[in-house]
């Protein structure tokens, strides 16, 4: 076995482990027996989760460092690489709050996070290639790691934050407000949901074998489709390619083509998966209402909040912010600059991946003015770790592929 093989299974060890961590700390909470038993099977379980969590990392930290010895250079260059990365320091993070804590509830939120993340990073090309010109640099060490680090207490400032919506919104309440929170709640959960099932839509439909591939006259371009083309490149562009399958369970391929606006051969593409995930999303969102969260996903959740003191969760979210922001700015903006000022001769060039990034530093210094110098304490400060997280992703994951610039290649 390579160290290319080896490092692929332990990422996948580690993302079996981290679930069945996330399954000890649920249980340590939701499967208490008799008031007597309660303590010692809290404790029990507490210690499994974080055994199996423990083990977790571990794994992951071996797929770090024999991906690095196989690649021969740092693995954090592309988005299969800086997502997997980024979900190590997740639950680097996590478990040094748990054993500051002591809190089940942030490991059952914090290690489905990092599963989250690999499976999502799995999504994308993750063979091994040299480094680009762009990227050839100790920079990349010293920028990403430190970037990845501080968004890595984010993550779990935003899992505090949620935790603390759902623990204080009164589901039983049918006043305006209540409702309001309710209903975003909703979204955000909803939102979760949607890379959830991206992921799995993506993994059930790479399992058959099948691609869809769209080319030009000479062959010289393609898009490939894994997902079956609902909607296809403009004609004019791309056509189907005579190799490809020109329907799927019966239906033609694709039922439409792309507007006309949409440009590139992969906007078609990207479209299409959006498609899918959105309606998928919304079936199985449907169906959990229909059996098992008729009040809603945010219901179901907060059952497990139960007992948890709302003025913890809320200090754990600040705390946790308040150290990742100055990680953050030496990561991603003052490296960033010093690197970007090496490579381009210049520290800024309006690059959307560098704007987006001082939007989020904009975004946590306004948070930590506004809890510090306004009192926005409880739930106007959980809202705000919830956003400031959903822009650490879009930055992350919207930008690279989607809006095209300097950082494109980490989407590649």
């Amino acid at each position: 076995m390579n160290l290319e093989v080896f490092s692929s299974n332990s990422l996948l060890i580690s993302f079996f482990l981290y679930l069945i961590s996330f399954f000890g700390f649920v249980w340590s909470i939701v499967g208490k027996g008799s008031l007597t038993k309660a303590a010692n099977h809290t404790e029990r379980w507490n210690r499994i989760g974080f055994g199996f969590g423990l083990a977790a990392w571990l794994a992951h930290v071996t797929f770090f460092l024999t991906r690095w010895a196989a690649a021969g250079h740092i693995p954090t260059s592309n988005m299969f690489e800086f997502m997997t990365f980024l979900a190590m320091m997740i639950g680097f993070t996590m478990l040094a709050f748990y054993l500051y804590s002591r809190n089940a509830i942030l490991g059952a939120f914090s290690t489905p996070l990092a599963a989250i993340i690999i499976a999502f990073a799995s999504v994308f090309p993750r063979d091994v290639e040299p480094l680009i010109p762009a990227l050839q640099s100790y920079w990349l060490k010293i920028h990403v790691t430190t970037a990845a680090f501080g968004e890595s207490f984010f993550a779990i400032g935003f899992a505090a934050g949620l935790m603390y919506l759902l623990r204080t919104t009164d589901y039983s309440a049918k006043d305006a407000r209540s409702a309001r929170a309710k209903r975003w709640l909703e979204v955000v959960l909803s939102v979760v949901m949607s890379i959830i099932v991206f992921c799995v839509l993506v993994f059930s439909f790479k399992a058959t074998g099948v691609t869809y591939i769209f080319q030009n006259a000479d062959a010289s371009k393609e898009a490939v489709y894994v997902l079956p083309p609902l909607v296809g490149p403009n004609p004019s562009e791309l056509t189907l390619s005579e190799a490809s399958p020109n329907s799927w369970n019966g239906v033609h391929v694709p039922l439409v083509q792309a507007p006309s606006f949409m440009k590139g051969k992969d906007a078609a593409r990207k479209f299409n998966t959006v498609i899918w995930t959105t309606v998928i999303t919304a079936l199985v969102y449907g169906l959990l209402r229909l059996t098992v969260a008729r009040r809603g996903l945010g219901a179901v959740l907060s059952r497990m909040t139960t007992g948890l003191d709302p003025e913890d969760l809320d200090e754990l979210s600040y705390r946790t912010i308040a150290i990742g922001y100055p990680i953050f700015a030496l990561g991603g903006l003052l490296f960033a600059m010093i690197w970007a000022k090496e490579a381009w001769g210049r520290f800024w060039d309006n690059d959307p991946k560098e704007v987006w990034a001082a939007i989020v530093f904009l975004f946590y210094t306004a948070y930590l003015h506004l809890r510090l110098s306004r009192g926005w304490l409880g739930a106007k400060s959980a809202w705000l770790t919830v956003i400031g997280f959903l822009i650490v992703m879009f930055t992350l994951v919207g930008v690279n592929l989607v809006i095209s610039g300097l950082h494109s290649y980490a989407g590649v």
